[in-house]
């Protein structure tokens, strides 16, 4: 059983009250989780780098590590903690939307953050981080025509992979929705992974176009 965390931010919460405060994770607190998983000797893993572990191709003590959206806060919070424990760790991009805004929060109340730039998605990319597909445009996917949605799911791919000359294998649902037709089109889209927001440890006998995360 291996547990994939799944984080957005890494900054100052806002105030309490504040929709979806629990999204932000303070750098102190985000620290102090990881030097916790190093000295319980655990390696935090990129999709990529821990899908052997999950296929039981190999074996040891492994924790993914995903971030959902592509925040700049993560840039300069959780990379350099990263990089002194030896972590990698996978990055969900909005693709059309780089160096914009969470948008697709702001009906609900949640602040306006900075989205990582190309610059920057070079910056993380060079820091040994692996990059992921969230969609073009962060939408519900299950309620999206499906040939938009099926754009969506290829076409983000593929932009990221031109604007960065990365293979990008990892997804994840946006709002974890999804149903049997929208799996079916990532895996034919060429990933090799997805993740969910359902709550769980992954196990080798999971479908990996449906891991759990914590």
């Amino acid at each position: 059983m291996i547990p994939i965390l799944m984080y957005h931010q890494i900054g100052t919460p806002s105030p309490k009250g504040t929709p979806y405060r629990g999204l932000t994770v303070h750098p102190r607190d985000f620290k102090r989780q990881m030097v916790w998983l190093k000295r319980f000797g655990y390696t935090g893993l990129s999709m990529r780098d821990l899908m052997p572990y999950i296929r039981g191709e190999k074996t040891g003590k492994v924790v993914g590590i995903t971030f959902d959206d592509g925040y700049q806060n993560v840039l300069h919070n959780a990379v350099p903690v990263l990089n002194d424990l030896g972590f990698t760790s996978t990055n969900y991009i909005v693709s059309n939307h780089l160096a914009g805004t969470n948008f697709w929060d702001h009906a609900k109340g949640i602040p306006s953050s900075q989205l990582m730039s190309l610059n920057e998605l070079q910056q993380w990319l060079a820091a040994g981080q692996e990059i992921g597909s969230h969609t073009l445009d962060h939408v519900d996917l299950p309620e999206t025509e499906p040939l938009e949605a099926q754009r969506q799911i290829q076409q983000s791919k593929l932009d990221l992979e031109n604007q960065l000359q990365t293979s990008v294998e990892a997804f994840c649902y946006p709002y974890g929705h999804k149903n049997s037709d929208i799996e079916n089109w990532v895996r034919q889209s060429g990933y090799t992974n997805a993740t969910t927001t359902a709550r769980g440890l992954a196990l080798p006998s999971d479908d990996v176009f449906d891991l759990p995360r914590v």
